[in-house]
């Protein structure tokens, strides 16, 4: 595995063996009922579940962008990232932490005021276009996320001419780009389920490990997608097993963090890919 590190507020935090992202959702409506966390008590112990459990990143987010999710505006959820932002600051002052949105003024108010350490963009600038200049500004590591369409669209018959090509051209343009404004803490997201069908999400966790000619750190967020769920026929709350089986492929095919509901068991499946690729 690369040897990446990435500049945490002057210090290094490397990437040597794989990290785990606990998913912490300010929201009313994700896709998987039990990750919404709306009142203090309930946030303050889902940050706790993440920490005791072995999570090393936080990440929260209070715009669900689950198909056809409601378009709430930035007023809305600044408010709601505010709320959680506070409580999750006064229990875990030095928690790592990313935010989970598309939009330029939200990640730079989390940042200013509440000292989070990472963006996580799901439109990688598309929604926003003040985003890049503003991760060049507050050089804090910045996760892409690749995303045909919108949340509102995406899931409305996407089409590739060729899947693979398209992701990697719609990457070499924005890592490019951004390296030219001076930002070089990268982390590509390839999106799973976010315009993309069933064959879609398959051919593109087939073809994981060639993410790698980026020589930048790769996150893969499945945890209790419909491209497990629909596969077996069951719901996200019965799709563990397969989050599970389908972060195993992710973590030997090169993945570097994993963004998860269930934090126990990819911590778990981390070590045991880790004990195995050190033999």
């Amino acid at each position: 595995m690369n040897q990446f590190s990435l500049n945490l507020n002057g210090k290094l935090y490397e990437l040597s063996s794989p990290k785990v992202m606990g998913i912490l959702n300010v929201t009313p409506d994700s896709f998987y009922a039990g990750s919404r966390k709306k009142t203090e008590e309930d946030i303050k112990s889902r940050c706790r579940e993440i920490i005791e459990e072995g999570g090393d990143i936080i990440d929260i987010g209070a715009y669900s962008s689950r198909p056809d999710a409601e378009h709430i505006s930035a007023e809305e959820e600044k408010r709601r990232l505010r709320t959680g932002l506070e409580i999750l600051r006064n229990e875990y002052p030095e928690a790592i932490v990313s935010v989970d949105t598309f939009r330029a003024d939200v990640a730079e108010m989390c940042v200013k005021e509440y000292n989070v350490n990472i963006i996580n963009d799901i439109s990688a600038g598309e929604m926003d276009k003040e985003m890049f200049n503003t991760v060049a500004r507050l050089q804090v590591p910045y996760i892409m996320m690749h995303m045909k369409g919108t949340p509102q669209d995406m899931q409305k018959s996407p089409q590739y001419t060729s899947l693979m090509k398209e992701i990697f051209m719609y990457f070499s343009e924005k890592v490019y780009k951004l390296h030219e404004m001076g930002v070089n803490d990268l982390i590509l997201d390839p999106g799973f389920g976010f315009g993309k069908t069933l064959e879609h999400n398959y051919e593109l966790m087939n073809h994981l490990e060639e993410f790698s000619l980026f020589n930048l750190p790769v996150l893969v967020g499945i945890s209790r997608k419909s491209m497990i769920y629909k596969l077996l026929g069951n719901t996200p709350s019965e799709a563990l097993n397969g989050t599970t089986a389908l972060n195993t492929i992710a973590l030997l095919k090169g993945a570097n963090i994993l963004r998860v509901h269930d934090v126990k068991e990819a911590v778990e499946t981390v070590r045991i890919v880790t004990a195995l690729n050190t033999k």
